[in-house]
């Protein structure tokens, strides 16, 4: 699987290294290619984050009105699904993914396998309400190693739970896609890719986190080594400074570009791997004026202002 690995990307690097070169012109000088034009990212976020007393109807169309594509829902949730669908539909507003909101309870890596069992219920749940929403993932947590759980076993344990899902993605038509954390799982970019190839499925990939490999990798070099693996994107930002002043988790206090992400490295890299998707944030809510700022942040770090 290594060997495998190594080849594709060094194909893939080779292949993108004569791609910037064209052939040397007839008068001996290299002619180098255009600036790649500014990519399209479709922007959304989480339901959750919006913090306004309004319909479902009128969140949406408070979104829309803000510069968003669309907004990711969580599974299972107390949203009457009619009203859901009438509110998608007359807005012109689509749900491109769901989060299943079990995965950290009821973890896929749990000793006990009736909780498993729960985890796995909880995500065929989360398929079935993006299938009817019209989404095309669900992102989940694969699995969590602490004190119970040896990481090796989270491993092959979270695998073998997550085989017995992917036949009905495949029915559905909506893929998984596993997102990195803080898990103390899958933490370096090599073994994500190792992971989700081993599963052997297209209906199995990556929900790529910028901010939440900072604190002990480079966003960059994720989003080039999981390449085609990557589905969507969570976008939100992590400060270094203030991780060493105040804590680990304080470092997602930072604005969306006002951290430690190379916000044009990242760019470079998805242009590079032709990633052109949905790109959501998950970030502190709250009303029109800051889902205002998240989404003019998201233009200025995805190069769309």
């Amino acid at each position: 699987m290594t060997t495998k690995l190594q080849r594709r990307d060094f194909l893939k690097s080779a292949g993108a290294g004569l791609a910037a070169v064209s052939t040397v012109a007839a008068t001996g000088s290299v002619v180098f290619a255009q600036e790649e034009p500014k990519r399209r990212f479709k922007k959304s976020l989480k339901f959750g984050m919006v913090r306004e007393d309004l319909s479902i109807k009128d969140k949406f169309k408070l979104l829309k009105d803000l510069g968003f594509d669309g907004v990711e829902l969580d599974s299972p949730n107390d949203l009457d699904l009619k009203e859901v669908l009438t509110a998608r539909d007359e807005v012109g507003f689509p749900i491109p993914g769901v989060i299943d909101s079990v995965h950290w309870r009821k973890t896929l890596s749990h000793p006990e396998a009736p909780v498993r069992a729960e985890g796995v219920a909880g995500l065929r749940t989360a398929l079935n309400d993006a299938k009817a929403y019209g989404s095309t993932t669900v992102l989940l947590v694969p699995a969590v190693v602490n004190e119970t759980v040896a990481y090796d076993v989270a491993y092959y344990r979270s695998q073998d739970e997550i085989r017995k899902v992917l036949p009905l993605a495949e029915e559905l038509g909506v893929k998984i896609a596993i997102e990195n954390v803080w898990n103390q799982f899958l933490m370096s970019p090599l073994e994500t890719a190792r992971y989700i190839d081993e599963l052997e499925s297209p209906w199995i990939g990556a929900y790529f986190d910028v901010g939440n490999v900072v604190n002990f990798g480079q966003p960059e070099h994720w989003i080039r080594i999981l390449g085609h693996r990557i589905f969507k994107l969570d976008i939100k930002e992590y400060s270094k400074d203030l991780r060493d002043k105040e804590g680990p988790g304080a470092g997602f206090r930072a604005p969306l570009g006002e951290g430690s992400v190379n916000w044009a490295a990242v760019r470079a890299e998805l242009a590079s791997i032709g990633y052109e998707g949905w790109a959501s944030a998950e970030v502190r809510g709250g009303d029109r004026v800051r889902l205002k700022e998240i989404s003019d942040r998201m233009d200025t770090v995805l190069g769309l202002a």
